[in-house]
């Protein structure tokens, strides 16, 4: 599968052992938890979100990208949206990387055995109740993917060097489920990448090194 998303984006030229490297290194990094429930749901108690972890896989092309999806439009939730694969943690996962590699699996038909774990970003909590554990992963090229067409309608790459420029994030805010909200967006030129996954992607980026979207 060939990168796709922006016509003209920036390059960032690396090398699987020094891609390896430096994502090390990022999640090495004090973790830094995002909370993205709005006003007064923020002090709601933790024990009622719902676990979750997603997987966050950088493909190590030459030029290294991000593995996105696009959630079927026919779900009951998150319907059309882009996302990591992943979902909630199940009684039978070992851990939250152990359920974002089956979710990945069960989602687009990544093998397990073909990511390699790198470590966790800080937690995020989402405006919808759960507490996100994303897991760095980085796989190989070429993808053999089988994306479930239950769950799944695209699979999609973005460019890491997009990532790591001053304009990639952006803030709008809209009325959503009844409050008025300002969320992230990531630039794209055909999907709207917005809210908690353009939320983990920014600190992804805060982790490698580039400023976090203010």
């Amino acid at each position: 599968m060939a990168p796709r998303g922006l016509g003209a984006s920036p390059r960032l030229m690396l090398g699987a052992e020094e891609l390896a490297a430096r994502l090390a290194a990022a999640v090495a990094r004090p973790p830094v938890r995002v909370d993205d429930r709005p006003g007064p749901v923020a002090a709601a108690p933790s024990e009622l979100l719902t676990p979750a972890a997603v997987l966050v896989p950088v493909v190590a092309h030459p030029e290294p990208t991000i593995l996105l999806t696009l959630r079927g439009r026919q779900l009951k939730a998150h319907a059309g949206q882009v996302s990591f694969p992943g979902g909630r943690i199940e009684a039978g996962d070992a851990s939250p990387t152990a359920a974002a590699l089956r979710e990945a699996e069960e989602e687009i038909g990544l093998a397990r055995d073909a990511v390699r774990v790198i470590g966790t970003l800080g937690e995020h909590v989402t405006g919808t109740g759960y507490h996100v554990t994303p897991v760095v992963g980085l796989v190989p090229p070429p993808l053999a993917l089988r994306p479930d067409p239950a769950e799944v309608d695209e699979v999609f790459e973005l460019p890491l060097a997009v990532l790591l420029e001053p304009e990639a994030f952006s803030w709008r805010e809209e009325v959503l489920l009844g409050r008025r909200r300002r969320f992230c967006v990531v630039r794209h030129d055909r999907h709207l990448i917005w809210g908690a996954t353009a939320s983990m992607l920014g600190s992804l980026a805060h982790a490698l090194g580039a400023p976090r979207p203010v």
